[in-house]
Order: structure tokens, then sequence, then C-alpha cells
């Protein structure tokens, strides 16, 4: 799967970086906890550690090095980075309004109560948001998921969580554009559809499908040959089962990959949360970042626009203690600020985790994560499928065993 290269060459011990797969599979795998685990962790690019345990599902097939896995918002980063692109070659800019591009969105109002059996109160005009907005997760809107309010809960009753389904991309505005903010753009961080709006952004300016942008313009110079929007009939069985954590009890089976629905066309390509994809083709992607927005002479974004991205975009350098309203998502709050697509560090000690300054990361619902640190050069992929992701402390646990595994810091 993948060529490694000698732990104690790129300056970790071999001892301790085999203390991860007998941590998994004892505390995860064998207790039934994770039906599988894929793990790599890599330096300046090369893999010097990769963990497969566990099955497919509940036919008990081995876990393939190849298997597919439901990226969820894993897909947020790779939207993001589509976006920039646009951005470099001066097709939008970051601080225009979104209303350049969604006319749609040109008399949204504040929430000021009501909703359920009761009409929204008339609220406030909300002053335009802008892209960077939506890249920084400032725009106001939510995500039924976060079931706060009366707006989460139209959020839930239109399904904007699985759009694919019954929607195309710009029903999806429309319907969206009839709902009140949570708050005025800028003035707050909650966790949203904001990169959904931001992937048909991508649509709109471009010409192109999602899918197709994504295919021609990041997967196929970086050779992601396994990552997209559904899954090839050919390819139906290499992709995992799906599970929901059930306390006290193993998972319970939600989407059986064998008959999942997702080899069917969907009708929209949700920017903020519908790739599937491999482990090995994450790893392309999250060393393209790492090397400042390149990989085996593919030029995917600049230096400077990648630096741009993992800066922390927070007013005032704040951490998400500070600004976020959000019940749930992909990231931990204390010392963490958001960029342009991404959580990163931005004070280590507040984290209580190993870390670097600047280190930047995301996940997905179903438990898959990711982390680059642009200071000891070191990136990690792992994958599995149980929703939700903050069922268990894994992220946190992979963390210290890799940095713990470290012997040639670079801070």
């Amino acid at each position: 799967m993948f060529e490694l290269a000698g732990a104690e060459t790129l300056g970790f011990d071999g001892a301790r970086l085999a203390r991860i797969p007998e941590f998994l599979a004892s505390t995860y795998i064998e207790s039934g906890r994770l039906p599988n685990a894929q793990l790599v962790v890599a330096r300046n690019g090369v893999p010097v550690h990769y963990t497969r345990l566990g099955t497919m599902g509940d036919d008990k097939r081995e876990l393939r090095d190849d298997a597919l896995f439901r990226i969820a918002s894993m897909t947020k980063p790779i939207t993001s980075v589509a976006f920039m692109q646009l951005v470099e070659q001066c097709k939008v800019a970051l601080e225009e309004p979104v209303t350049r591009v969604f006319p749609e969105f040109a008399d949204l109002k504040i929430y000021a109560g009501g909703g359920g059996s009761i009409p929204f109160a008339p609220g406030a005009p909300a002053h335009p948001i802008r892209f960077v907005d939506l890249l920084t997760h400032m725009s106001g809107l939510t995500y039924g998921l976060q079931n706060r309010n009366n707006i989460d809960a139209v959020y839930r009753e239109l399904n904007f969580d699985f759009a694919r389904d019954h929607l195309e991309s710009d029903g999806f505005i429309d319907k969206l554009s009839k709902l009140p903010l949570e708050f005025a753009p800028g003035q707050g961080w909650n966790y949203s559809v904001s990169t959904d709006v931001l992937g048909i952004a991508v649509e709109r300016i471009s010409g192109m499908r999602l899918g197709e942008y994504f295919e021609k313009n990041i997967f196929a110079p970086l050779g992601m040959n396994d990552t997209r929007f559904g899954v090839n009939s050919d390819d139906i069985e290499r992709l995992v089962d799906a599970y929901a954590y059930r306390p006290g009890q193993s998972p319970r089976m939600i989407s059986a990959g064998a008959t999942s629905k997702l080899v069917n066309p969907a009708t929209f390509d949700s920017g903020g949360g519908g790739l599937i994809g491999t482990i090995a083709d994450y790893h392309r992607f999250s060393a393209m970042l790492l090397n400042g927005g390149e990989l085996d002479g593919a030029r995917i974004l600049s230096p400077k626009t990648v630096r741009l991205m993992r800066t922390n975009h927070l007013p005032n350098n704040a951490d998400l203690t500070q600004m976020s309203s959000s019940l749930f998502s992909e990231a931990n709050n204390a010392g963490t600020g958001f960029g342009l697509g991404f959580a990163m560090v931005i004070d280590p000690a507040k984290t209580l985790m190993p870390s670097s300054m600047g280190e930047f990361y995301w996940g997905g619902a179903y438990s898959t994560a990711f982390f680059v640190d642009p200071v000891e050069r070191i990136t990690m992929v792992f994958m599995t499928q149980v929703y939700p992701s903050s069922t268990y402390p894994i992220r946190r646990q992979l963390k210290t065993l890799i940095y713990s595994a470290l012997t040639d810091s670079y801070a």
C-alpha cells in the first residue's frame, strides 16, 4: 500500500510507533467500538507508519488497503482549495459580497424569533455575506444537526444535510435564501452549510459541476484517482459499511456498502460533505498542503495562498472558545483558531495536547480525520466509519501516540 521509510531515518522511534496499532486493536477494534481503522503517518510527505485493522463491515471481509470511505466534512478543505484556485485567477475575491454570485441572498434577515408553528419574526436586514465569511464559517448560516433553535429545525425539515437525494444546487440556494441568519455575518462562528454554498459558488463561477471541477483541477493533477462524489458500480465492493454509535452496545450498521445508494447519480454535489475516497488519496492531498500547494510537479495553489488559508482569520486572533456558538464541529475550541477552510492551533498549551503552532486540521462526521503540522513536517490521515465523530477521543489519542514517538523535533 505505502512504501514506508525507516522510522529512525525520519526522526521517529519505531517501537513507539508500534504502540499505535496495539492501542487501536485493543481499545477499539477488539472491543467492537470501531469496525475498522486505517492510519498513515508521514514526514516530509514520506510515509513512516501505516496501520490497517478490522473489516469492511457486517460481512466480515478483511479491510482492504484500497477501501472507500465516506469522508464527509473532510470534503470541506478540498472545496476551500478549489475556491482559492479561483481567487488566485482573480475570478473572485475574498472580500466580495456573495450576492455577486448569489443574487438570491440580496434580502437576508437576522433571526429575531419565531419559527416552528408560527412564522419567523421580521428580522433586521443583514449586511452582505462575504466569500471570506463562507470560508471561515462566520456567515450566520447553520446546520440542522446543531439542534439549538427553530432555524436549525427548519434546516432539518428541508433535509439540507442530505441534499444529494432531493435538491439541485439552485434549489438549495433558493430555499436557504428564504431563511434568517443566526447572526450578522462576521459577528460569530457557527459550523454550517457555508462550504456547501462555497461549492455552488465554484460551480457558478467555473461553469462546471463541482465534481467535474475537482476532477480536472485537483484530483487528476494530484493522482487522487479514487476520490469522487458517489461510487462507481465497479467499485461498490470497496465501499465500507457505515455505522452509528449506540451507548453500551456495538455500533449499529446504518448504510451497507454493497447496497449503498451512492452508486445512484446525485442531483447535488455537496461541497460540505459529499466525497468518497481512500486513505492514499487523502494522504496525497495532505502532502500537497504540507508542501505549500504542490506535489510531484503538480502546482495546485501557491505557497502564499496556502499560508493565507492556514492563518487564523477570527477577529483579534480569537480562539473558538470566544467566537463559537456551535454545539458541534470537527474542531476543539480551546487554543484553536480558524482559517480559510481549516481549524488551526494558535495556542498549543491551551489545547492540552501535543501539537505545534500553526498545525491545521479537520475531520468528518464518520470519525475520519487528518492534520498537517508545518513545523514538524508531519501529516496524518485516519479513516474509519462510525457516526458521530464526537463519540470517542480517538483524534486526541492518535496525536498523543504520534508525537510521543517523535525523537527528532524541528521546534
